[in-house]
């Protein structure tokens, strides 16, 4: 017997209560049930969705550490790859018979282009490596939303959760579906690849359309019908080096304080969907992170750095003129470094030799990556999920208990697997849980507050550092005490007077939260 690996204290209860209902219920219930301890003993599952040509391969690439993920047009970017660790590096092609294939990866360690079957007989790849970044996560790469290719729009949307209503193929008048009304409903296979997807990292460009905010909506469905929410969901701003310092009020003509303007004013486009986004260089972070930086590209740039002032300037003007403009380094070289490090990366790299003359190729690759924003990036992914696996994978499996109950034709087991749920969440060591959920209703809009107050429960739960959670960084210890009771009071009062019904629950559930936090508080000066 295999014992499953859980992510911790909330996912062994959802756990415990899946195995102990399980012998309770019918055949296919019990299938459901297994299926989600299944899940719950996986690594927190991310799916990496955005726009094609948003950079979401090359943003994966960097994230691994290693150059897998295809980034060019061919066959197998347009299919959702899940890469999982594995004892060995191989590629499985699942078909949506469910028949599967092992492939090798490339001699250069990326998935082979021909995948060596119809792509339309592929449900989704499984790249397996052996690599520690993914022993607790699991990242899924999917095709790009506003792709001409309709099968690739809709193997990403299914990924989100967005099925197409059967016997639906087109407009009401017999025409053909708009795009963002286009979608097909998710096989079985492939729906056991990727609805088990946890958490979203959202990758945007430098302007949020309609369909990123659908897409956001939609990615509920793939998540046990969760929408994305501050808990489970961050968003990138990719290609921040391609941000005009102009175009950005009060940027003082710098790239990247515009990127981080521009991330900034995205956020509220986005919020309260998602946590956070962050500027990133995903060409710089995969050049950095994947080996592809050497010695001789070091080499190459110190030479750039050795031509007179005047040359260098006209050199970064212009990527035509980077690689068409006489100099004394070949031109087939600088098209590697364009190719690599694009201008912004080049110039960031030409500074650091200006600052240091003898720093080493190791060096650079660190200037890269600092260049790159990727730590910041990797920090947001370990507070945002890392951190929080054990909640967000709880919360999704009681979702998912929550939709197979819904399945179930007898009542009986649909208020056995309820009350199993209720149980569990009346107990103060599962009010996370609560709180998971009270966030996912006022970021999804279901129930809405007043600014002020949308934004102490996202800031409540949006961390398990009590003093973050307080808005009370660095705070006096007795102050925060003080403060998380008379916050606790105050919702109490809040839920009992001027709040409608559905704002008294959530008030409910943040007055406890409080009032939790105020236990923890005291226990920890008391200690």
């Amino acid at each position: 017997m295999t014992t499953q690996r859980t992510r911790g204290p909330l996912s062994d209860a959802v756990a415990r209560l899946c195995a102990e209902l399980r012998g309770r219920v019918g055949a296919d219930t019990a299938n459901g049930l297994h299926e989600v301890l299944l899940r719950l003993g996986e690594p927190l599952q991310l799916a990496v969705v955005g726009r094609i040509k948003s950079g979401k391969s090359t943003l994966v690439n960097a994230l691994i550490g290693r150059n897998v993920a295809p980034t060019d047009v061919g066959e197998c970017t347009r299919v959702v790859t899940r890469f999982r660790y594995g004892t060995v590096d191989r590629v499985e092609v699942i078909l949506h018979d469910g028949g599967k294939r092992s492939l090798p990866f490339n001699p250069d360690g990326a998935i082979p282009a021909d995948l060596g079957v119809e792509r339309e007989r592929v449900s989704h790849l499984e790249a397996y490596l052996t690599n520690e970044v993914l022993r607790d996560l699991t990242v899924i790469d999917t095709p790009g939303l506003g792709s001409t290719d309709d099968s690739s729009v809709a193997r990403t949307e299914a990924v989100l959760g967005k099925e197409a209503v059967p016997g639906e193929s087109g407009t009401a008048g017999g025409g053909a579906a708009e795009p963002d009304e286009r979608a097909e409903s998710l096989d079985p296979v492939s729906r056991s690849a990727v609805a088990g997807a946890e958490a979203v990292l959202y990758v945007v460009t430098q302007s949020v359309r309609a369909d990123d905010q659908r897409a956001l909506s939609s990615f509920g469905a793939a998540t046990g019908n969760r929408p994305a929410g501050p808990a489970n969901a961050l968003a990138v701003l990719n290609k921040a080096d391609t941000v005009e310092p102009e175009s950005v009020r009060d940027s003082d003509g710098s790239v990247w304080h515009a990127a981080s303007l521009l991330a900034e004013r995205q956020a509220r486009q986005l919020g309260p969907r998602v946590t956070d986004v962050l500027p990133v260089v995903g060409l710089l972070a995969e050049t950095a992170e994947t080996g592809m930086f050497t010695a001789s590209d070091a080499e190459a740039l110190h030479r750039l750095a050795g031509l007179d002032e005047a040359t260098r300037e006209t050199l970064l003007i212009s990527a035509d003129l980077f690689t068409g403009w006489e100099c004394d380094v070949p031109t087939g070289t600088r098209a590697r470094l364009l190719e690599l490090l694009d201008l912004y990366g080049i110039g960031c790299a030409l500074e650091a030799i200006a600052a240091d003359p003898d720093i080493t190729a190791g060096g650079l690759r660190r200037v890269l990556h600092e260049s790159s924003g990727l730590s910041e990036v990797s920090r947001g992914l370990n507070t945002v999920f890392r951190a929080r696996a054990d909640g967000i994978k709880a919360a999704a499996g009681l979702s998912s208990m929550t939709a197979v109950a819904q399945r179930s034709d007898d009542p009986a087991e649909r208020g056995r697997i309820q009350d199993g749920i209720e149980a569990l969440l009346a107990r103060p060591d599962a009010h996370q849980l609560r709180l998971l959920e009270v966030l996912t209703l006022v970021s999804s809009g279901e129930v809405t507050l007043p600014s002020d107050l949308l934004d102490e429960v996202l800031r409540l739960g949006a961390s398990n550092n009590p003093s973050e959670r307080l808005g009370m960084l660095g705070g006096n210890p007795d102050r925060m005490i003080e403060y998380a009771m008379e916050r606790a009071n105050w919702w109490r009062s809040f839920a009992s007077l001027g709040s409608t019904p559905a704002q008294s629950r959530v008030a409910h559930v943040v007055h406890r939260a409080y009032f939790l936090l105020w236990q923890q508080l005291r226990s920890g000066t008391r200690g």
